[in-house]
């Protein structure tokens, strides 16, 4: 049966890189952005992971496109999440940090999903929105989505056996898991309510889907008291391998996220909506090393240095995959850079809506569509756990100040894209400049201070 669905879902990808690259017809384009949750750089089949399934996202990046040099918008959740929506790197974004869950997005700070929603779009999220709890106001719905189910805050977030989520405004409770019943799965529902979502939808109107899953993120709390940190119903094709089990259950809950996006491409299909619309795969920073999960275990961080809470690449740089059925040339590889806070501009450029000023992202449609990469100055970004990170990226070099000394390392991403080698004693010149934008490019926050 999963051989034949596998099959099913390839040939209605198949076509995807047939078509020219010009528009088609002149509708705006559905947006599906699907976000894993500290997915490393190496952890899928296409960026040459070998031991864990992902025939579906495979299959995504066979026919579209796979990015080499994505960037989230920061190395934890939050202020990554925040980015996506804004579109301000976090020099400048409202949420810096993961440490204060009840601080969340400005009352009447734009986001993608206001400026679609304010352009006709139909909004939807389902999953983790990381950017304020309850009783604030900044939820989903204060933030332009019109339906939205799934968790408000990360801390709740890492039960994916929860007990109750949130429907729009409302708290729904899960009863079924009560007493730690463990019988109901977070992921499996977001994935039935996306499904029902692109099942209410119309060829004639356009709309943007967000689902953010919580794969593979740790149970941090479980795992403190099992070995076993990582929430999945079960082992799947991994129950028989002889790994620890906390690593059976991390591929598993991969591998289930990748058979949920299956259903999630079939459907787009069947509704006669995939021909329209953009499809983008990507995770919210690189791998963890939580819930007793090691990152180095299924090298997690690929052919790059560093992991979730590092600015090296390893934190920041992560898998991206771009489809869209005749738009996209399939099985590009592309090694043109971008970051999530240029997601705003670019569906704002493509819908036909306003983005707003004081933004830090730029529209990237060549890279998106053609793979080519765009003109900018710099990518930047700042940490608060651990004291005062930052890191900027300027072409091929690259400056980082972090823990546990907060020297200048600067690197040549071109020649050293594991950044072993620090060059800013070679090249003070560089560093010095480049380290004029860690004052320029970023402006103070009371909630997050220096």
């Amino acid at each position: 049966m999963a051989v034949m669905q596998r099959r099913r879902f390839l040939q209605s990808v198949a076509a995807a890189g047939a078509g020219p690259l010009a528009a088609q017809s002149g509708k705006r384009p559905n947006f599906v952005f699907i976000l894993a949750d500290d997915l490393g750089h190496g952890d899928l089949g296409c960026y040459g992971q070998s031991r864990i399934a992902t025939p579906y996202l495979d299959a995504l990046a066979k026919s579209g496109t796979r990015y080499t040099q994505a960037y989230s918008g920061s190395t934890v959740c939050a202020p990554s999440r925040c980015c996506l929506m804004t579109g301000k790197h976090t020099g400048h974004a409202t949420v810096r940090g993961n440490k204060k869950p009840e601080v969340g997005l400005l009352k009447d700070e734009p986001t993608v999903a206001s400026l679609l929603k304010g352009a006709g779009y139909r909004t939807g999220l389902f999953g983790k929105w990381g950017l304020g709890g309850p009783g604030t106001s900044s939820v989903p719905n204060d933030h332009g989505f019109d339906q939205f189910y799934g968790f408000l805050d990360q801390l709740h977030a890492h039960n994916s056996f929860t007990e109750h989520l949130w429907d729009n405004r409302h708290e729904t409770f899960l009863t079924e898991n009560w007493f730690n019943a463990r019988k109901t799965f977070a992921n499996d529902k977001f994935t039935e309510r996306a499904l029902k979502f692109i099942g209410a939808q119309s060829p004639a109107d356009p709309f943007f889907l967000y689902l953010p899953y919580t794969i593979p993120h740790a149970n941090n709390e479980r795992g403190r008291i099992d070995e076993n940190g990582i929430d999945v119903p079960d082992l799947g094709i991994y129950k028989d391998k002889p790994w620890p089990e906390v690593e059976r259950a991390f591929a598993a809950s991969i591998t289930r996220m990748d058979t949920q996006i299956g259903e999630v491409v079939r459907t787009l299909a069947a509704r006669g909506l995939i021909d329209n619309t953009l499809i983008i795969f990507s995770s919210d920073n690189g791998p963890h090393a939580e819930g007793n999960h090691r990152a180095t275990y299924f090298e997690s961080s690929g052919a790059v240095r560093g992991m979730k809470r590092d600015l090296y690449e390893g934190g920041i740089r992560v898998p991206a995959i771009v489809n869209w059925r005749g738009r996209t040339q399939g099985g590009r590889v592309s090694d043109a850079p971008w970051a999530f806070w240029d997601i705003l501009p670019t569906f704002c450029a493509m819908a036909g809506a306003k983005a707003p000023a004081g933004i830090d992202g730029i529209d990237i449609r060549p890279t998106l569509l053609e793979g080519r990469a765009v003109a900018r100055d710099h990518f930047y970004w700042e940490f608060h756990e651990g004291g005062f990170a930052q890191a900027v990226r300027q072409g091929d070099w690259k400056l980082v100040r972090q823990k546990p000394k907060f020297d200048l390392e600067l690197f040549r991403l071109s020649d050293d894209p594991r950044e072993l080698r620090n060059l800013a004693g070679q090249y003070p010149d560089v560093a010095k400049r480049m380290s004029t934008l860690f004052k320029s490019a970023r402006t103070d926050n009371a909630n997050w201070p220096v």
